[in-house]
């Protein structure tokens, strides 16, 4: 993978957004707080065994009280944006009926102050968090679900739709359907393949119909929805291993973007999974099938596909992350210009999280986390990549702010370019944000070519 020397060919304009990232549930805590009702997370941390650490996010990093010391955090590292989600039920405490006023106004003074910073909002409205109350209507195996959803994002857009820069529909709903009901590892716990594939129709309506709810309020934001997504690679060259790589791609990737741009699911998909609980209303695929301002895209590693038994794992050249992710930059270039070729109205596409977790400790109050400078740094390079061929990418996002509740990990894995002691709640940037804030200040000051940048390892003291 080259880079330019040429400074009129740099990838990174000057309008190319830089930020970070979190989600609600994560950071937030004040659990029941200000009227705050229970999501399926608060549920699933306090039933015994479900979380590794035995941990659940009612504290977190405090952020619902700290949020004006974060603000001031995130403008220290001079990104243009910042990335978070609402907590559903903080806003609308069972997930219909009445609202919450003082959940609204969280977020009114967080977006307050963003602005005070020249921040720009990029709001979330669902990061795995559903109402409780919601869950125990049948969640969202029920139709009426989507349509409560639609509900939130309406509300959500004409209250705040002119002070954010764009607002997602859902984040990465593969995980919600698969890892909350295909295998039980998230919320809400449980384990049917038939019933998740089931509810990821269902996220994919809630999103058509809110996106069309939310252009109805005439709200200046973007509207879009963030997919999780990867390559998959065959281990071999064995007609065994290429039909599964192809299987997987085509039920994780092309099952949530060829509905949004193409009105239809995958045939290769179809053709392999249970569809005994599978239900598509007559006009369900034209909901669905509406204009997006925007596409977000998370990228941690690349799915390595193997038949033989047992499989053959990833070498792994360059590592591995504290979370046991193959590190595989050249995965989001590949990647993007998969997407780039395969649907040909693409929008322009924000990576909206990209990040490693390391076993990160303190000492001498630093946190000296090379590899993750490293591993932003090769990232960085694989999407110059892809931009120098063609890819329309606005924008990064660093996942994470701050170290965080790491779902049903606990507090074990660390992510943040902020190191959170979490007895204390004492932030302290790590030597990857000063990096990263060094790296953006050289963009956005000096506009030199990405590529002599992006060869310095170390951040200035």
């Amino acid at each position: 993978m080259t880079m330019s020397n040429n400074n009129s060919e740099s990838a990174f304009s000057s309008s190319f957004i830089w930020g970070v990232a979190t989600s609600a549930y994560q950071i937030e805590g004040a659990a029941a707080v200000d009227g705050r009702g229970p999501s399926i997370w608060d549920t699933f941390t306090h039933t015994p065994g479900k979380i590794i650490d035995g941990s659940t996010g009612d504290v977190a990093c405090d952020h619902y009280h700290k949020y004006a010391e974060d603000v001031d955090l995130i403008a220290s590292l001079s990104v243009d944006a910042y990335r978070f989600s609402i907590s559903w039920s903080r806003v609308q405490p069972l997930g219909y009926g009445a609202w919450n006023e003082p959940g609204f106004e969280f977020y009114s003074k967080l977006l307050d102050k963003l602005a005070e910073k020249n921040i720009a909002a990029h709001v979330t409205l669902y990061h795995w968090d559903l109402p409780q109350g919601l869950q125990d209507q049948g969640g969202w195996l029920s139709r009426d679900t989507p349509r409560h959803f639609a509900e939130y994002a309406a509300e959500v857009a004409r209250r705040f739709g002119n002070r954010v820069a764009t607002i997602a529909t859902h984040n990465e709903p593969w995980c919600t359907a698969n890892l909350g009901y295909g295998n039980a590892q998230f919320a809400p716990g449980i384990a049917d393949t038939a019933l998740s594939i089931q509810v990821s129709h269902h996220l994919l309506l809630s999103h058509g119909w809110a996106m069309q709810a939310m252009r109805a309020v005439n709200s200046s934001a973007k509207l879009g929805i963030v997919l999780n997504q990867w390559t998959a690679m065959p281990a071999t060259d064995s007609a065994q291993d290429q039909a599964e790589a192809e299987w997987e791609y085509a039920r994780s990737v092309q099952w949530f973007m060829d509905p949004i741009f193409k009105g239809s699911y995958p045939q290769k998909a179809l053709d392999r999974m249970d569809m005994s609980q599978f239900h598509v209303a007559d006009n369900d695929m034209a909901e669905i099938r509406q204009p997006i301002d925007f596409l977000g895209v998370n990228y941690y590693f690349r799915s390595y596909i193997s038949t033989e038994v047992p499989a053959k794992k990833p070498e792994g050249k360059l590592g591995f992350s504290d979370m046991g992710w193959e590190i595989y930059p050249d995965g989001l270039s590949d990647l993007l210009l998969q997407l780039n070729r395969e649907y040909t109205d693409l929008p322009p596409i924000y990576i909206t999280e990209n990040g490693m977790a390391v076993a990160d400790a303190i000492q001498d109050g630093k946190i000296d986390d090379a590899a993750r400078i490293e591993y932003v740094r090769l990232h960085l390079k694989a999407l110059h990549d892809a931009i120098a061929q063609g890819v329309n990418v606005q924008g990064y996002f660093y996942w994470s702010l701050l170290d965080n509740f790491e779902w049903n990990s606990g507090y074990a894995k660390r992510f943040g370019l902020v190191y959170v002691d979490y007895e204390t709640q004492e932030r302290t940037l790590k030597n990857s944000a000063l990096w990263y804030r060094d790296f953006i200040q050289n963009q956005v000051a000096a506009r030199i070519n990405p590529a002599h940048f992006l060869g310095q390892r170390q951040p200035r003291r």
